[in-house]
C-alpha cells in the first residue's frame, strides 16, 4: 500500500528554530485564512439577508442566509478527502500554500458578486458557489497546519506548539470582527451597497502575506523520513479506514464541539440583534471581539497544561463546561444586559471553550501515525464540522417562528457537546507517547506471543 521513493536520501534534520517557524506559519496562515471564513459568518447574520435574499420575508431570508453559512461545512468533507489524500502523498507544505490561495480568491470573489436586485436569483447561486470554495479550502487548512506543527514540535511540547493553529483561527475571527465593527456602523444604504464588500476585498492581502510566510517553511522531518524509508501511502484513505476507523469516529464525534463556536458566532449574533432582543450590532460585535481576545491568551495556557496532565482532562473541561455556559450566555442575551452578555461571553467562549479548542489539534493528530495523519485529521474533523456548520440553521428553526426560543437552542447546543465528551473518555491518552509511537497500538493491547518450542 506504499509507494517507495526511489533513490531518496535520509532526510536532514530541520534547521534550528524550525518548530517556532512552523508554529508561526500555522498561526499566521490560520489567522489570515479564518479571517476570510469568519467575515462570511458576520455578513450572513447581518448583511446577506437583505442583499442576496427576498426582503419581503425577513425571517425566511435570515434562515436562508444562515443556511449558506453551513454550505461551506457541507463541502468540507469532500475537500478533506481530496486534500487529506494529497497531503499524505505530497506533503504538508504544499497543501498549506494551496488552501491559503484558494481561500483568498474565493473570498475576494464574494466581495465582487452582484446583488439580488441586480441579477435576481443568480445572486444567491453565485454566493453559494463561492462559499463551497471557501469550505474546500478550510477543509485542508487546519489539518495540514496542525500536522505540520505537531511533526515539528519538540518532545513534551506538542500540545503547546499545535495550539498555535487554533490561536491563529481565533485571531482571524478577532480580526474579522474588528473589521466588521466600523463597517456595521455605516449608514444603511452605504452598508448594503458597498460597505460590506470591503472586508472581502481585503482577502487579496491575506493571500499574498500568507504565501510569503508559508513558501519558505521546511517539510516536516517525520514526513520526509516516512517518504525516504517506507515510502508514502498510495491510498491513505484505505489504510485509514482499515486500521484506524475507531479513531476516525472519535475525531468525528469530537469535532462536534465546533457547534459551540458557530452558534456563539453566528446564531447568537443574529438573535441578539433581532427585534426580539434589539441589541446593537456594534455592541455585540465587540462582545465577540473581546471573547476572541481572551481566547488568544487562554488557548496556549490550556495547551501547556495538557502537556503536563494530559489531553483528555483538559478537553473534557471544555466540552462539559461549554454545554453549561452556552445556556447561561444565551439567557444573558435574552435579558438585553450588555455587561452580563460581555462577562458570560468572555467566560464561555474566551476561556472554557478554549480548553477543548486549544487541545484538539494535538489530541486528534496524536491518534494517527505519520503516514495517514493528515487524512485522519482532515476527514474526521470536517465531517464533524459539517454538522457544526448546519447547527446554525437548525438553531434558527428550533428557535421558533419569532426566533426567540433561546432555551431550546441552549439544549440543542448542550446535546451536541455530549459526543465530544464521550470521544475524549474513550480515547487513549497520548501526551506522553513518543512521536514515533503515535497511532500505534500500545504493547499492552497487542496479543501475547507464544514462544516457539525448542
Amino acid at each position: 500500500m506504499t509507494v517507495p521513493s526511489p533513490g531518496a536520501a535520509a532526510p536532514q534534520q530541520p534547521p534550528e528554530g524550525q518548530p517556532r517557524k512552523a508554529a508561526l506559519a500555522a498561526w499566521t496562515g490560520s489567522a489570515l485564512e479564518y479571517y476570510d471564513f469568519f467575515i462570511y459568518g458576520s455578513a450572513a447574520a447581518l448583511i446577506f439577508p437583505k442583499v442576496f435574499f427576498d426582503e419581503s420575508d425577513p425571517a425566511n431570508a435570515t434562515l436562508l442566509s444562515l443556511a449558506t453559512f453551513g454550505v461551506a461545512y457541507a463541502a468540507r468533507p469532500v475537500g478533506a478527502l481530496v486534500l487529506g489524500h494529497l497531503g499524505d502523498r505530497l506533503g504538508r507544505k504544499k497543501i498549506m500554500v494551496f488552501t491559503l490561495i484558494l481561500m483568498g480568491l474565493s473570498t475576494f470573489l464574494i466581495g465582487c458578486l452582484p446583488s439580488r436586485a441586480q441579477v435576481g436569483s443568480l445572486a444567491p447561486v453565485l454566493l453559494v458557489l463561492c462559499r463551497v470554495l471557501q469550505g474546500v479550502s478550510a477543509a485542508g487548512e487546519q489539518a495540514s497546519a496542525s500536522s505540520m506543527t505537531l511533526e515539528h514540535a519538540p518532545p513534551g511540547r506538542r500540545g503547546f506548539f499545535t495550539s498555535f493553529t487554533l490561536s491563529g483561527t481565533q485571531a482571524g475571527q478577532l480580526i474579522a470582527t474588528l473589521v466588521f465593527i466600523p463597517v456595521a456602523a455605516l449608514p444603511e444604504d452605504q452598508l448594503l451597497s458597498w460597505g460590506w464588500r470591503v472586508p472581502f476585498w481585503l482577502s487579496v492581502a491575506v493571500a499574498v502575506v500568507g504565501y510569503v510566510i508559508r513558501r519558505s517553511l521546511e517539510e516536516t522531518p517525520a514526513f520526509a523520513q516516512q517518504a525516504a524509508t517506507e515510502g508514502v501511502v498510495k491510498l491513505p484513505l484505505a489504510v485509514l479506514l482499515r486500521d484506524h476507523w475507531a479513531d476516525v469516529l472519535r475525531v468525528v464525534a469530537g469535532a462536534l464541539i465546533a457547534s459551540v463556536s458557530t452558534i456563539f458566532t453566528v446564531w447568537a449574533l443574529s438573535y441578539a440583534t433581532s427585534p426580539a432582543v434589539g441589541m446593537d450590532r456594534s455592541g455585540m460585535l465587540w462582545v465577540g471581539a473581546l471573547a476572541n481576545l481572551a481566547a488568544l491568551g487562554a488557548i496556549p495556557l490550556w495547551a501547556k497544561l495538557s502537556d503536563r496532565i494530559g489531553r483528555r482532562p483538559v478537553y473534557l473541561v471544555g466540552a462539559v463546561g461549554s454545554a453549561v455556559l452556552m445556556a447561561c450566555y444565551l439567557w444573558a442575551i435574552s435579558t438585553g444586559s450588555y455587561p452580563l452578555v460581555l462577562a458570560l461571553g468572555i467566560l464561555t467562549f474566551g476561556f472554557v471553550y478554549s480548553a477543548a479548542n486549544g487541545v484538539w489539534p494535538a489530541f486528534y493528530g496524536e491518534m494517527f501515525p505519520t503516514r495517514v495523519r493528515l487524512s485522519g485529521m482532515a476527514i474526521g474533523t470536517q465531517i464533524g464540522f459539517a454538522v457544526a456548520g448546519f447547527a446554525v440553521a437548525f438553531a434558527a428553526q428550533i428557535a421558533g417562528p419569532n426566533g426567540d426560543d433561546w432555551s431550546a437552542v441552549a439544549l440543542f447546543t448542550a446535546a451536541l457537546c455530549v459526543p465530544p465528551a464521550i470521544a475524549a473518555l474513550t480515547a487513549r491518552e497520548t501526551h506522553d507517547v513518543p512521536a514515533e509511537e503515535l497511532g500505534l497500538r500500545p504493547k499492552s493491547e497487542l496479543p501475547e506471543r507464544v514462544p516457539a518450542k525448542a
